[in-house]
């Protein structure tokens, strides 16, 4: 049987894409104005936007065991083997939830196949992975192959990140409201990038207009062979400064293709509107 493909919300992948390769998508929670949402079922970025600059404060929280435990199941029950491509552990406690029911089912079911990864990415760099895993599901290559391809990109994807207004990290306390309080007021623009599953701070730019100059740098310095890549871009709400992007990195590296995406609600609640990110290899598969 072909192998299942599943990720979560985390991963803001198109629909388009998930579509074309019958990849399945768990839903985060997300707590806006007091209601429980499903982000991307009941509820759209938009909404979590327009919200936010009316100054809510949405929360988000994990899919639950018992979320994984059903997606799952239908699947080991017809035979198919299910990779799940978690969002980072270190952002969220959903792969924890999957974990969880992946011992459930294999307790009830030796010859149950789940196979879980933790991407130690978000947005489209979580994203990313699950693409080029399923273009290696479609191709037929074994389980081994598909998960060894998850595991490169894994283990190879660059996240370079910049926030409109500093307010937002600082509520989930990403940044001290003293930076938040100076960011503002010196108008800098932070740039952030993943590691090892965690943001980190990278570098402080003065000025919107310097801040895309500085993300393409950076594309070009950490980046590998950029004319062979799929690279991606996600936006809070904010599709104008995504494509000015997305435009500056084709001239410059000639990418193979640019995919422009919103950020969904889960890690929009957390960025906020204005978030421009890029995603793209240190390397690339030969």
């Amino acid at each position: 049987m072909s192998v299942k493909l599943i990720v979560d919300s985390g991963s803001d992948l198109p629909k388009d894409i998930l579509e074309q390769h019958d990849i399945d998508i768990v839903s985060l929670i997300v707590h806006l104005d007091g209601q429980d949402y499903y982000d991307r079922d009941t509820i759209d970025s938009q909404k979590v936007y327009d919200a936010m600059r009316e100054g809510s404060a949405p929360k988000t929280a994990q899919a639950t065991p018992d979320t994984f435990y059903d997606v799952f199941k239908q699947y080991t029950d017809e035979g198919r083997p299910v990779i799940y491509l978690a969002f980072s552990s270190e952002l969220s406690g959903t792969y924890q939830s999957a974990m969880i029911a992946k011992q459930q089912i294999e307790d009830d079911n030796e010859s149950a196949e789940i196979y879980i990864i933790d991407t130690r990415a978000a947005s489209m760099g979580h994203g990313l992975v699950a693409y080029h895993t399923a273009e290696a599901i479609a191709n037929g290559g074994s389980v081994q192959d598909i998960l060894d391809t998850a595991n490169f990109y894994v283990n190879h994807m660059v996240h370079v990140f910049t926030v409109d207004d500093l307010e937002y990290l600082q509520r989930g306390g990403r940044v001290s409201k003293a930076q938040a309080f100076v960011g503002g007021m010196l108008k800098i623009k932070p740039l952030l990038h993943v590691e090892d599953g965690k943001l980190v701070p990278l570098e402080k730019v003065r000025g919107s207009k310097k801040v895309i100059g500085r993300m393409v740098d950076l594309a070009g310095e950490r980046g590998n062979s950029l004319d062979q890549q799929t690279i991606a871009i996600t936006h809070g709400d904010d599709e104008e400064t995504a494509q000015k992007l997305a435009d500056k990195l084709k001239e410059v590296y000639s990418p193979q293709d640019v995919i422009i995406h919103q950020i969904g609600s889960a890690i929009g609640a957390h960025a906020g509107p204005g978030t421009i990110a890029l995603f793209f290899l240190d390397d690339v598969q030969q």
